[in-house]
């Protein structure tokens, strides 16, 4: 039987909702994410409330789910619709606490999707002074791919002061998110 794309996608999110094991679970999320790259699949998404699904998984202890909804929210954010609607939902915050995960591609998701998700009206959240902080951390990184990102965000995204402000209160705290592992 040859499912429509809206009732594949739907399939995969009942799936998702209905199955007890978590290597499942972890699949149907990465194949979510994977669609979300897909413009042609923004429509569907929103309609499944797939959006919603990637925001809840932000906090869970689950690792592997954390990063592919990371990565989801990172694929379907350069839509305008959909940057709205994570901005709507107060999805800054689990993005931003996303960055003190220990998994790089995690981190690599949350610093993206935070570029993409600012806009004059988003700014103050998305560069707010401990995200300022971290990103400056960042910039130090041993690791290439995060440094350089790190170093994009503050050049690109952040005023001249702001990176002064978190530079001088970081000389004088300890900021408690920590380097992914490599």
């Amino acid at each position: 039987m040859d499912l429509g794309r809206l009732e594949y996608l739907q399939a995969l999110v009942t799936e998702f909702q209905v199955t007890d094991s978590t290597e499942a679970k972890e699949q149907v999320l990465a194949n979510l994410a994977n669609f979300a790259y897909d413009p042609s699949n923004y429509e569907y998404l929103r309609q499944l409330q797939v959006l919603d699904l990637f925001l809840d998984m932000l906090t869970e202890d689950n690792e592997t789910l954390v990063e592919f909804a990371m990565g989801g929210l990172c694929n379907l954010c350069l839509d305008k619709t959909n940057k709205e609607y994570i901005l709507e939902a107060s999805g800054v915050e689990p993005i931003i606490g996303c960055l003190s995960s220990s998994n790089e591609e995690t981190v690599m998701s949350a610093v993206t999707t935070l570029m993409f998700l600012t806009t004059p009206r988003s700014r103050a959240q998305t560069t707010a002074l401990p995200v300022v902080e971290c990103m400056l951390r960042f910039s130090l990184s041993a690791n290439t791919r995060l440094r350089n990102l790190a170093s994009i965000f503050l050049q690109d995204y952040c005023s001249p002061p702001q990176v002064e402000e978190a530079r001088n209160l970081s000389k004088h705290t300890a900021v408690g998110i920590p380097l992914p592992k490599d």
